[in-house]
């Protein structure tokens, strides 16, 4: 039998339906280290179904370079310089066109905002961190965001009136869980990996995509995120809250820039595999067929620089993302990391193979070796998280970002599952998702305001019912 992947795409809905039925409308305003997006999605309050409006995507190194007095507070991941200001601006842009291209006013018909940044990964400080978000917020107000539009409610009367019928907010409060699964904080509060939200949003969204599917993919599950940096979750099968024992982190979509940044084809600082194969056909059986040898050979040397482990000891990063070992040691959390040599330092000898493919077999082998690489990459950190017993019976899998949902990834992804012998029919245990992060989102965005679907839940265990009457219980004590 072959695998099939269950790969998850959003329906589409009408301007019509968007004003007439009780649609909340969120937008997903994320800054990452290669792309800046704006993704309106709107939930079907009837149906608990989430929709893709829009996107309006734009190249995060296209941000305008800073004026003179303004401060730089960070840098991407190949080092664009980044101001409050500048990416103020480039929010302010990218929602206003998002809007303008769905015929939505943002006052009136915009419900709710969500700001998230990968880049971060990327910073020195928690403080760096605080800045940044500061700006996306900037530039959410500067479009013409109300402010209320981005916070929790604090009473049902703050909800508009036609999803208040909705809203569970007289029951239960939002108390920090989104989608039934709890951040790993600690007596500290400290983050344990700087892109911890970019992995609960993941986790959310890939939950809400699977509803889509027949794979019911709640507690325990492991959400894994491959933009440009990795990120992603493990989660337990505790009620009312699953809790998050694992988290990913390092380097993801990095690879296969890397990769093709010695093809000379895109920019060989911040050129993307994004630019590159979003206009090419992926390999034909033909070519995978008489190059698998090559193939083959070129995946192992690539992997020989690859390193996933658990995180331990005293890295304060890890592949360029800031992580603290000790506190997730304390927290009884695994870190599960991806780099390439330490923090990076063997990228260059990725670009290097990539030179050599292109030169000797053409680009329709490296989109190959890159499929291949990306698979062994999910199979690598699901053995790490197998190794350390996280995953369970009926742990769930659930895959987004451009590195890992593309191309061949999916049925590459599933054959590999498959020989590690996590699961009988594996394929009915794994989900792909397009904008994991936007879609969580909008879940993030329904959580803060308590709006629930008791009747086709996301939180809880695999199997099981809503949760709505333990929390109700849990927060009476």
């Amino acid at each position: 039998m072959a695998l099939k992947p269950r790969i998850t795409e959003s329906p589409q809905v009408r301007l019509i339906d968007l004003k007439s039925k009780p649609f909340f409308i969120v937008a997903s305003v994320e800054v990452g280290n290669t792309t800046t997006k704006c993704i309106l999605t709107a939930t079907n309050m009837e149906t608990a179904r989430t929709h893709i409006i829009n996107k309006v995507v734009r190249m995060t190194r296209d941000v305008r370079p800073p004026k003179p007095g303004e401060v730089v507070f960070g840098r991407t991941l190949t080092g664009v310089e980044l101001t409050r200001e500048s990416v103020a601006e480039l929010v302010r842009g990218t929602l206003t066109e998002s809007m303008e291209k769905a015929s939505l006013d943002i006052k009136t018909d915009l419900d709710f905002v969500v700001r998230s940044t990968g880049v971060v990964a990327g910073f020195d400080s928690p403080e760096e961190v605080g800045e940044f978000i500061k700006a996306l917020a900037d530039g959410c107000l500067m479009a013409g965001v109300p402010p209320k539009n981005m916070t929790p409610p604090m009473s049902v009367s703050n909800i508009p009136k036609k999803f208040q019928k909705y809203s569970k907010l007289e029951k239960v409060i939002f108390d920090g869980a989104v989608a039934g699964v709890l951040p790993p904080i600690g007596s500290t509060g400290v983050e344990i990996v700087a892109n911890e939200m970019e992995g609960e949003l993941a986790t959310a969204g890939i939950k809400e995509a699977a509803k889509l599917t027949d794979v019911d993919f709640r507690n325990p599950c492991i959400s894994i995120d491959f933009g440009t940096t990795l990120d992603g979750r493990i989660t337990n099968s505790d009620q009312p809250y699953a809790k998050t024992v694992g988290n990913f982190c390092g380097y993801a979509g990095a690879i296969p820039d890397a990769i093709i940044r010695g093809s000379k084809i895109v920019d060989s600082k911040v050129g993307t595999a994004l630019e590159v194969f979003e206009k090419e056909k992926p390999p034909s059986f033909f070519t995978l067929k008489m190059k698998a040898k090559a193939i083959e050979a070129y995946t192992k040397r690539i992997h020989e620089l690859i390193i996933i482990e658990q995180v331990t000891g005293n890295r304060t990063r890890y592949g360029s993302v800031p992580v603290r070992p000790d506190a997730a040691d304390q927290l009884g959390v695994t870190l599960i990391g991806c780099d390439v040599g330490v923090n990076g330092s063997d990228m260059g000898k990725l670009s290097a193979i990539g030179m050599e493919i292109c030169k000797t077999h053409g680009l329709q082998v490296v989109s190959a070796v890159i499929d291949e690489v990306m698979a062994d990459v999910v199979c690598r950190l699901i053995k790490v998280a197998k190794e350390a017993n996280l995953v369970f019976e009926d742990t769930t899998i659930g895959i987004t970002g451009r590195a890992g949902i593309t191309g061949n990834k999916p049925k590459l992804i599933l054959k590999c599952l498959e020989n590690l012998n996590i699961a009988p029919k594996i394929d009915e245990r794994v989900v792909f998702v397009d904008d994991g992060l936007a879609r969580g989102a909008a879940v993030m965005a329904r959580c803060m305001n308590s709006l629930g679907s008791p009747q086709n839940p996301l939180g809880g265990r695999h199997g099981g019912k809503c949760i709505l009457a333990q929390r109700i219980k849990l927060q009476d004590k």
